[in-house]
């Protein structure tokens, strides 16, 4: 008998409804315990049973499995992580659509991952039934969870692949088995696992690498030349008198766009894609640009109309700290706060120095997983901070600390740069300053929990 095949059609007896977490049962799920570092799901399996999930996979080695014997809702495996993937990609690869494979389009990326998932998303919606990524579930158990979310309805799914040490992109690939790849851009981040820029854009080429074996499709910002640099190295031709025939090509300056200024009146971006056609966003920043002409080079090459997908666009509202402009009565706030590494901290400050106000602030927390480029980086990040023509600078973070102390800036002896142990110090310090009137840019990596700052402004 095959396991998987036997597993699979339990999965399809619970309605194709899968939960790793016990608390989340509902009813009739298939729970999968999985083992962490710091859990282990196999400990509460029979919790997640009696709380009325019809079947639960455990390890065979764990305490539980014992009971296998006598409780035939429990189902045994080697490595439930595994057999997740396992499912995930059988699932897949039997779904079909008008009697053809499931069209997957896979995205990665250093910077803008999760915003240019869900303007595809929104974008490919005015015509499809699409199901995603949701939130940044975008690891070894988010892909496969995702995935396992497809359903009789869905025509086109768009799946976040997300990595922090070489070989996580083919690892993600080889389960999702996409038909298309798009790679928003490549900088520094997670250079502790990484080791090297060269390591970030060998492990974020995976996705090309896979796509290049099954002559797939790639959508390529052209005006990368990072981009294109990889897209060459990977020979995603097939014909020399047709430069990357593999390659849907996309991007301001190929399009002929233009990003418009921003101002105090309207502080989002816009864009010019012609002259009769101008494209407003509810997003901050024009580093986003990439990503809105990601979704609409994505929502041509499946039908959608330009005015359509504008249209979706324009209804997009950034969540979750990502590029966010909040007015709070006495404040107005940027925030983008939902992780930062060197090459998105440097774009959000580029951005900032260009806003109008009469006065600004930017709270900057780490960047974190830089190995030993960490100082350097946050050198970097400060003297471009100084830069910038900010009012104040408030650093959190014991890397922006030791950067502090390697400087000699005479700038850095007066009331301009402030620097704080953690985000809670700054919220508490913030509390007793009268500020009001400006506008505060607040950045910094997920574990500096820069949004505590928020409720102090």
């Amino acid at each position: 008998m095959n396991r998987l095949a036997d597993i699979y059609r339990t999965y399809k007896e619970c309605g194709g409804v899968v939960t790793t977490d016990s608390r989340a049962i509902k009813g009739g799920e298939l729970f999968i315990a999985l083992k962490g570092e710091n859990f282990d799901g196999n400990e509460y399996a029979l919790k997640a049973l009696e709380a009325g999930a019809a079947y639960a996979v455990v390890n065979k080695d764990s305490a539980v499995a014992a009971q296998s014997g006598e409780n035939p809702r429990l189902i045994t495996v080697d490595d439930t992580l595994k057999t997740l993937q396992e499912l995930a990609r059988w699932h897949r690869s039997m779904t079909f659509v008008d009697g053809k494979p499931l069209t997957v389009i896979a995205l990665t990326g250093t910077n803008g991952k999760t915003t240019t998932k869900e303007l595809i998303r929104d974008v490919l919606s005015v015509r499809y039934c699409v199901t995603a990524t949701e939130g940044n579930l975008n690891n070894s158990i988010g892909v496969p969870l995702t995935l396992l979310k497809i359903n009789d309805r869905t025509q086109i799914a768009v799946i976040e692949m997300g990595a922090s040490h070489p070989g996580d992109i083919k690892e993600l690939v080889d389960i999702a088995l996409p038909n298309y790849g798009l790679i928003t851009n490549v900088g520094k981040a997670h250079l502790l696992g990484f080791g090297s820029f060269d390591g970030v854009k060998k492990t974020k080429g995976e996705l090309y690498d896979y796509l290049r074996r099954t002559s797939d499709k790639v959508f390529l910002n052209v005006d990368n030349p990072h981009l294109c640099a990889m897209a060459s190295e990977r020979h995603l031709q097939s014909d020399p008198e047709r430069p990357y025939s593999l390659v849907i090509p996309y991007g301001l300056e190929y399009s002929g766009a233009t990003v418009l200024p921003s101002s105090p009146v309207y502080p989002f971006l816009r864009i010019e894609l012609s002259p009769s056609m101008t494209l407003s966003t509810n997003l901050v920043g024009s580093y986003n640009a990439d990503n809105v002409m990601a979704a609409l080079a994505v929502g041509s090459h499946f039908g959608i109309a330009p005015e359509d997908a504008a249209a979706a666009i324009a209804a997009y509202v950034p969540s979750n700290n990502r590029s966010q402009m909040t007015d709070t009565g006495r404040n107005t706030l940027i925030v983008d706060a939902y992780n930062a590494n060197p090459t998105s901290m440097e774009a959000a400050l580029s951005n900032f120095s260009n806003v109008e106000a009469s006065e600004k602030i930017a709270l900057l927390g780490d960047m974190l997983e830089l190995g030993e480029d960490s100082q350097t980086e946050h050198v970097t990040v400060i003297k471009k901070a100084l830069s910038s023509g900010l009012d104040m600078i408030c650093l959190v973070g014991t890397e922006f600390g030791q950067a502090l102390d390697s400087l000699k800036d005479d700038r850095l002896s007066g009331e301009t740069v402030k620097w704080f142990a953690d985000s809670q110090t700054l919220a508490t310090w913030l509390e007793g300053q009268d500020i009001n009137g400006a506008t505060v840019l607040i950045k910094g990596s997920r574990g500096t929990r820069m949004e505590k700052t928020v409720q102090s402004l």
